[in-house]
């Protein structure tokens, strides 16, 4: 115990002693953990330009114009007077939708016909156009409701909508793309973060013997337990503090949140330690890192499902331990889901714990030496 002790202060040592080392193992983690969730503070795309193209100009028109602007997801910027001019905004970047109201739309409504509108988007920026032509049609739709509604009053008492759409997400509450995105970017980071700080330290000592590294099995415990530590810290920061500072859901279930984490990173160091142990110069995890990052968050199935993946990819991710460990903390700590439930990830880890510590033990073995 006392050497596996040593290896394990001494390797702690030597990743504040590596500017590198320390900046990509903990000075990435606690930059990313603010600089990332920046792009996505908004959450939702909301108050977006629109242009309004009136061309019936009737009372119905107006009202029309007046709830489209009081959506969420819109403004109305301007109204131009023809949709030449509207589409000479939509190039120009001062608006990034368009909405024609097409001349006899209130005399359509009246006569108990149907009014028909055109709804445009900018195609450049898929996910404005998506915001805009879903909260127009959701808003229109209601304000069609309310004037059919108004017009059957008409012909006798007030009557009520017969159905109202009332949604209440149960777990994305804020339905916000960074809180679907960012919790499952965070453990990646840590992750690649980790491989980094592993390959930068065994790359230098690789470079400096030159030749292939041999370490003793208690000493290789004592780094292993170390670089856990690290990743630890840094899967536990994101979880609790960054995620309460971003406001992202969590605390659901934090007994299986901490076996996930537990277990994703002792199988992330496993892994970090043999392919560290390939690595002949200190540059060569950087090298690895910048290649794989996003084939592994794509592997991972957070953002493209499983059941829409090759087969042949599926059984691949499940040799990489970010896809069990990010599904398992993400589902533990946003969903709240309970250990049998992530049963199947939580095995998976400890199998690549098991296989990526037995192959890094024999890549980086000491020979036996024959006997005299």
């Amino acid at each position: 115990m006392s050497r596996v002790a040593a290896s394990f202060g001494a390797t702690l040592r030597a990743v504040f002693a590596d500017s590198a080392a320390c900046t990509v193992m903990i000075g990435a983690v606690l930059l990313y953990s603010f600089f990332y969730p920046a792009a996505y503070r908004h959450q939702v795309a909301s108050d977006l330009p629109l242009a309004v193209v009136d061309a019936d100009r009737s009372a119905t028109s107006r009202a029309l114009v007046r709830h489209v602007d009081a959506l969420r997801a819109v403004r109305v910027a301007t109204q131009p007077r023809d949709l030449a001019q509207a589409r000479a905004q939509l190039e120009a970047g001062q608006v990034d939708g368009i909405v024609l109201i097409p001349a006899r739309l209130e005399r359509d409504i009246l006569r108990g016909g149907s009014g028909q509108l055109v709804l445009l988007g900018n195609g450049a920026y898929l996910s404005r156009a998506s915001a805009i032509l879903g909260g127009l049609a959701e808003g229109i739709g209601a304000f069609g409701r309310d004037q059919a509604v108004r017009q059957a009053g008409f012909m006798g008492p007030p009557l009520a909508a017969p159905l109202e759409l009332v949604q209440r997400p149960l777990y994305n509450t804020r339905e916000g793309y960074g809180s679907s995105v960012v919790p499952g970017v965070a453990e990646l980071i840590v992750h690649q973060t980790l491989l980094l700080g592993i390959g930068v330290l065994l790359g230098t000592r690789r470079a400096q013997s030159g030749r292939r590294l041999q370490v003793a099995p208690p000493v290789l415990l004592g780094m292993a337990a170390a670089f856990t530590l690290v990743a630890v810290a840094g899967l536990l920061y994101y979880a609790g503090f960054n995620a309460w500072v971003q406001d992202y859901p969590r605390g659901g279930n934090v007994p299986g949140l901490l076996l996930a984490v537990l277990l994703f990173a002792l199988a992330s160091v496993a892994f970090g330690l043999f392919v560290g142990s390939f690595f002949t110069t200190r540059e060569r995890a950087f090298q690895y890192v910048t290649g794989v990052s996003i084939p592994l968050f794509f592997l991972s199935n957070l953002s493209w499902p499983a059941l829409a993946s090759p087969a042949a990819l599926v059984a691949l991710a499940m040799l990489l331990p970010t896809t069990a460990g990010i599904n398992a903390i993400v589902r533990t700590q946003q969903i709240g889901a309970r250990v049998p439930e992530v049963g199947g990830e939580l095995l998976n880890l400890l199998l690549l714990a098991l296989l990526y510590g037995a192959l890094a033990a024999w890549r980086l073995r000491v020979p036996a030496r024959p006997p005299a």
